[in-house]
């Protein structure tokens, strides 16, 4: 059986609404609680990405908010409106109950896939890259909101690596006090922040551990503790011994631009980078990824 008919069976004879606005192409990519395909709108000939949700996994992940007006995915995305943000052009839900989202389609690889593979592309490029990351998360930040997934797999390079967005706000909440609470572990189990991991009292900085997770690995193609995909090992680790220094692995790695990324792993949040936009200004002088 093909992915579409998968999909019309999975979405029911009374949604046809959506796949009759919607020419499926091709299945790009599964998520943790939807899938994702390259799409094209039968209206104006644009290929799009087309989310479905997985309704039980995200009734799941609703469920810790019971009581919260928790806006949707949908609601968070459709009003992010910057260069290193993907764009969500619709959203809303199928006849029979089932989230989507309509997206600008991105052509290049996720970040994670160019870190697992080495890939030569990344020289000369890490640099630039980091600053993109940085501002789209501090955008994320003064819209009022914590992404919650800061990850390689959550960032789109462009197809020559020049430049990237940042992808995902399935896991991302409001970043006021009902929804910091303790409690709530979700995420991607390497790239978690330690209060994330011990359930404890959240803010917008476990976004800055994870980022600084990811650029470290973006410059190191290793991570700086020995992970696990179960949280409370990796936070046992975070605590237990400091990171490997990372001009160990990147030795000619601008001094500056390391000790950065190195601040924002620490397990206090109080002692990282307190916003993107401050990481962005500790490397303002910062003009290569390498020393001169």
């Amino acid at each position: 059986m093909s992915f579409l008919d998968k999909l019309k069976g999975l979405l029911g004879k009374e949604s046809l609404d959506v796949l009759a606005r919607y020419e499926l192409l091709r299945e790009a990519v599964s998520g943790t609680m939807s899938s994702f395909y390259m799409a094209r709108d039968r209206e104006t000939d644009r290929i799009v990405g087309l989310k479905i949700a997985d309704q039980e996994k995200l009734t799941a992940f609703e469920a810790r908010f019971k009581g919260l007006k928790k806006p949707s995915e949908g609601e968070i995305a459709i009003n992010l409106k910057h260069p290193h943000v993907v764009e969500t052009f619709d959203y809303g839900t199928t006849k029979n109950g089932l989230r989507f989202l309509v997206m600008e389609f991105l052509e290049g690889q996720g970040l994670h896939a160019l870190i697992n593979d080495e890939d030569t592309i990344l020289e000369g490029k890490r640099l630039q890259l980091i600053r993109e990351m940085a501002e789209a998360i501090d955008y994320v930040h003064e819209q009022g909101f914590i992404h919650r997934d800061i990850c390689p797999r959550n960032f789109i390079c462009e197809p020559d690596a020049s430049s990237l967005k940042l992808i995902d706000f399935g896991l991302s909440l409001p970043a006021t006090e009902p929804f910091m609470m303790p409690g709530n572990r979700t995420g991607t189990p390497a790239y978690m922040a330690p209060e994330v991991s011990r359930r404890q009292k959240t803010d917008q900085r476990l976004d800055m551990f994870s980022f600084g997770m990811t650029a470290y690995q973006l410059c190191a193609f290793e991570l700086p503790w020995p992970v696990s995909d179960k949280p409370a090992m990796s936070a046992l680790a975070y605590s237990a011994t400091p990171p490997e220094d990372l001009l160990r692995y990147a030795p000619q790695l601008n001094n500056t631009l390391a000790q950065a990324i190195m601040q924002c792993l620490s397990p206090s949040p109080n002692q990282r980078p307190q916003t993107g936009g401050e990481f962005v200004r500790m490397i303002r002088e910062v003009e290569s990824d390498n020393e001169p």
